[in-house]
């Protein structure tokens, strides 16, 4: 009996031996942003003159676009990520070409995501430089998104008008992210207006984007006149009523910066009842399928760029909450972030065309960017990485 006892123990320390030690996250960083490094020298190497990295095409073609189109910003953020982390020179020489290509987008005044196409690019170029020339296209820019304000429904207009859906003064729940640089800006040229507008933005959206269990709609609808709710939808997701998995985390991300920025308890309530409601729905793995309500499920697309998003989210929000929350949060972002950097979604060397993370859902409805990488995807994933190291 002795040596049966003696005999187990020394099986159970092999095995223990035996086993893969999990890799830190420090060492899951530093391998990300390795990787990386030599993802976007080689995307950028593809690169015409002006043409900015979208996603790939069908057919695996690389798919860019111009400045002009809303995720124009994240290719000159990322690169501004990697060189922080790695502090290579010829990243920051990238990072500094094409956040330069971004300044005439500080005019823009047709639509709402100057704040993606700007503070992303110029507003890490002034964080990790702090070259003060960045700020005049931030404030300028700030002042041209401010020009969508209506004061009767008290938001931003997100999209024109689009009569095909008998939609007049459109508001989507992405606009939130966009608030950053209202109130960045709001600050830095003492203008109490501009962050006037960023809280009734988020007041109002609080009021009308949101069911009864933090979900919340894409599309929120009103009159220019009255203020007054004409439809909610939501155009990018399974169906109206559904919860689309990347408009839940550009929610929870924007009331979690909005109490960071405001310090207003009323965004930090909203950004945990988000938090606690996604959690409680995310698949064992932690990556969101595309739209949370989706019949398909399981068998259904993932979205790695909402995953991101909300690992980037829950690690600020950690932060701000009570010592348990804080474990559930960032222990729910420690999972999304392992598995976007296992090999089920981070791309190999040389593959990808240089993007970094796979499996990535753009617009479904739309047939465009399904199961494909996707730049902002990318962008937060290393933005999330980048906040766990400053735990």
């Amino acid at each position: 009996m002795k040596k049966l006892i003696i005999l187990l123990a020394c099986l159970a320390t092999m095995a223990s031996c035996s086993a893969p030690k999990q890799e830190s996250m420090e060492e899951l960083t530093e391998r990300v942003m390795q990787t990386a490094e030599q993802q976007y020298k080689y995307l950028y190497s593809q690169l015409e003159d002006g043409a900015i990295p979208q996603s790939l095409l069908p057919n695996g073609d690389l798919k860019t676009t111009n400045i002009y189109n809303w995720i124009s910003g994240f290719f000159a953020g990322t690169s501004w990520y990697i060189h922080e982390y790695t502090g290579s020179e010829e990243m920051k020489k990238i990072a500094l070409e094409y956040t330069a290509l971004q300044e005439p987008v500080k005019h823009v005044t047709d639509n709402h995501d100057v704040g993606f196409m700007l503070y992303c690019s110029y507003g890490n170029a002034l964080r990790l430089t702090g070259d003060e020339s960045f700020k005049e296209p931030l404030c300028t820019g700030a002042r041209s998104l401010a020009t969508r304000f209506n004061p009767n429904v008290g938001v931003t207009q997100s999209w024109s008008p689009m009569p095909q859906h008998d939609w007049v003064f459109p508001v989507i729940i992405d606009n939130m992210m966009n608030l950053e640089l209202l109130m960045w800006a709001g600050k830095e040229m003492n203008d109490q207006s501009l962050i006037d507008m960023a809280i009734s933005h988020a007041d109002t959206t609080i009021k009308n984007h949101f069911r009864d269990d933090f979900s919340t709609f894409h599309v929120v609808d009103y009159d220019p006149e009255t203020g007054a709710v004409r439809h909610r939808a939501t155009k990018q997701g399974f169906a109206d009523d559904s919860a689309w998995a990347r408009g839940q985390s550009w929610g929870l991300y924007g009331y979690t910066m909005m109490f960071r920025e405001s310090g207003e308890e009323r965004y930090l309530a909203q950004a945990e009842g988000m938090a606690d409601m996604l959690i409680e729905r995310l698949p064992e793995d932690g990556i969101p399928y595309w739209d949370y309500d989706s019949p398909k499920i399981p068998d259904e697309y993932r979205d790695s760029s909402a995953g991101a998003i909300m690992a980037s989210a829950l690690i600020e929000l950690s932060q701000y909450v009570d010592s348990q929350k804080s474990k559930l949060y960032l222990a729910t972002a420690e999972k999304q972030l392992r598995e976007l950097a296992s090999e089920n979604y981070l791309a190999a060397i040389g593959t990808e065309h240089g993007f970094l993370i796979k499996h990535g859902v753009g617009n479904i409805p739309a047939n465009s960017e399904i199961d494909t990488p996707l730049t902002y995807g990318d962008y937060y994933f290393l933005e999330a990485l980048m906040r766990w190291r400053e735990l």
